[in-house]
C-alpha cells in the first residue's frame, strides 16, 4: 500500500502542470479508478476538505488521502511523492527559463500549455460539480439533488454579482446547506431522497 501510493503521487507530481487544480483529476484518477482505494464520493469529500484548509489543494489532497489509507506514514510518503517531482522539476525549468526567456519559442511553448492546464482544471471543477448536484458523474434529472443545486445557484451568483470571498462563499453555503437539512429532517413530507 506505501509503496502503491508513493509511485502513484510520484505520478501526479509529475504530471500536475499548472498548480495544484490541475492535480486533482491526476490524484482521482490514481487513487479512485486506477487502484480502487477510495469511492469518489469519498475521494469528494476529502477533496472539499483539502480546499477549505490553508495551503496547495494538491499538498492538502496528498496529506487527507495519505492520512485516510495508510495513517502517519501515508501522509509523509504521499506528500513526499507529490513534492519531490514538482521540486526537481521546478529547479530544472527555473534554471533554463532564466537562461533562454528571451527566445520566442519559449513563449510560444507557454502559451501552447495554457489550453492544456486549463482543460485539467475544468474536468477537476466539472466531475465535483456532477457529484456535488447528481450524487455521481451521471447527470439525471432523477439523481438531482435540490439542495445542492439550489447552493450551487446561490453561490455562483453571489461570486458574480457581489464577488465575494470564496471563504464567506464556502462558509455561508455550510451553514445553509446544514439548516436547510435539518429543517428538512423535521418535515419528512416535503424532504427528498437522495
Amino acid at each position: 500500500m506505501i509503496w502503491k501510493l508513493f509511485f502513484s503521487f510520484i505520478q501526479v507530481g509529475m504530471f500536475s502542470v499548472g498548480g495544484g487544480y490541475a492535480a486533482i483529476p491526476l490524484i482521482e484518477n490514481q487513487i479512485v479508478d486506477t487502484h480502487q482505494l477510495m469511492t469518489l464520493e469519498e475521494f469528494t469529500d476529502l477533496i472539499t476538505i483539502a480546499e477549505m484548509t490553508p495551503g496547495p489543494i494538491s499538498i492538502n489532497s496528498a496529506t487527507f488521502v495519505g492520512i485516510r489509507l495508510a495513517g502517519i506514514p501515508g501522509v509523509l510518503i504521499c506528500t513526499l511523492g507529490c513534492i519531490l517531482p514538482s521540486f526537481f522539476i521546478c529547479l530544472a525549468l527555473a534554471h533554463f527559463y532564466y537562461k533562454y526567456r528571451q527566445i520566442d519559442g519559449m513563449q510560444k511553448i507557454l502559451s501552447a500549455m495554457r489550453p492544456g492546464v486549463v482543460a485539467l482544471i475544468a474536468s477537476a471543477g466539472l466531475s465535483i460539480l456532477l457529484l456535488g448536484i447528481f450524487g455521481d458523474n451521471r447527470a439525471s434529472l432523477d439523481n438531482l439533488r435540490y439542495v445542492e443545486c439550489g447552493l450551487f445557484i446561490l453561490a455562483f451568483f453571489l461570486l458574480r454579482k457581489f464577488r465575494l470571498n470564496a471563504i464567506q462563499i464556502i462558509f455561508g453555503t455550510g451553514v445553509v446547506g446544514t439548516l436547510t437539512y435539518l429543517v428538512l429532517s423535521y418535515f419528512p413530507q416535503i424532504a427528498y431522497s437522495h
